[in-house]
């Protein structure tokens, strides 16, 4: 296993596969095992990067995330293509991961070239998120699915994890913090929003958000599906995969 030092702490990468990079960026209270089935459809095109957030997945663990949660993973994204002396890399976040895309291109756009933003609600949270996101995650702890999935992607203290997650989102939802570190309009690179009319985890007009959000920037496509649940890089994989491969090739 392979990791990284940052903030004196250690954190986990993976690489796999031959190309052009591309690290693909995880969602909240998951970590990049939850791309593992998902894969194949990436690593023989590309030199796919998979990192654990700091307090995630095998990454070291944290007394508590900020709220500004997803500007402070940009930083650690930004540090994992440092260390690995990369010059230009692709983006995939999906989810919370979305953001730290974003964030990642805003702040250090001579090392990126494309981003690729799925299942997130855009430039705010949806006016009830906090409260949404208190029910969701109560109810995931009694749900065998859920927590099969938390334990998966987290290990045996997932449940702490997912509590340190929410606390942070519940504080940005509450303090109004910036989702972004700039402007979005100042995004310079160019960016493809993907997400499933079906999602019932992002907000309701998910589409629209995107679409006024396109109208901020100069190079940016969207694409929807019709069908699938969140987030739709999974629940739409293969043809998921075929718009990615297109967009960055």
């Amino acid at each position: 296993m392979s990791y990284f030092n940052y903030q004196s702490k250690r954190i986990f990468y993976r690489e796999t596969g031959h190309g052009k990079p591309l690290i693909l960026l995880h969602g909240d209270s998951a970590s990049s095992t939850m791309f593992e089935m998902l894969l194949p459809l990436y690593q023989e095109h590309f030199q796919v990067i998979l990192i654990d957030f700091l307090g995630n997945g095998k990454s070291d663990r944290v007394d508590k995330f900020p709220a500004d949660l997803w500007i402070s993973q940009a930083q650690q994204v930004i540090a994992l293509i440092e260390h690995l002396h990369l010059k230009k890399v692709n983006l995939l976040g999906t989810s919370g991961g979305a953001w730290v895309g974003i964030n990642t291109a805003l702040e250090r756009p001579d090392l990126i070239e494309k981003v690729i933003a799925d299942s997130f609600d855009g430039r705010t949270l949806h006016s009830t998120f906090s409260e949404d996101l208190k029910k969701e995650r109560e109810y995931a702890k009694h749900d065998t699915f859920a927590k099969q999935f938390y334990e998966w992607c987290q290990g045996e203290d997932w449940e702490s994890v997912v509590n340190l997650n929410a606390q942070a989102l519940v504080a940005c939802a509450e303090k109004h913090i910036s989702l972004f570190s700039k402007p979005l309009e100042y995004l310079a690179v160019p960016i493809l929003f993907t997400g499933s009319l079906e999602d019932d985890m992002c907000r309701k007009d998910m589409l629209k958000e995107y679409m006024e959000m396109k109208k901020l920037l100069k190079h940016c496509s969207i694409h929807m599906f019709c069908t699938g649940k969140h987030p739709a890089i999974a629940s739409n994989a293969e043809k998921f995969a075929e718009i990615v491969l297109a967009f960055l090739k």
